[in-house]
């Protein structure tokens, strides 16, 4: 089965993270990653992250503010999928 790695570059979505990451740990398919990538967010983005889900799947990386390009390819670096699949 092969897996695929999820990446979510995050900056300024508290207001969306946990409707998007829900709708990702929810599926069927659970060989997956999912690659959070705290790009400076000044918002409570990822405690929001770390207060709802204690799923192994899900790996937290802290960054200093990129962009959204270097989020993703810091992320491509770190994924162990046989796919990418980016979320923004």
């Amino acid at each position: 089965m092969e897996k695929i790695s999820i990446i979510i570059p995050v900056y300024g979505v508290a207001n969306y993270i946990i409707k998007c990451i829900d709708s990702i740990v929810n599926q069927t398919y659970d060989n997956i990653e999912i690659l959070v990538i705290n790009d400076g967010t000044p918002d409570n983005s990822i405690k929001l992250i770390k207060e709802n889900y204690h799923d192994k799947r899900i790996k937290i990386y802290n960054r200093k503010n990129g962009g959204q390009a270097s989020a993703r390819n810091f992320a491509i670096k770190k994924a162990t999928g046989d796919y990418l699949l980016f979320i923004d």
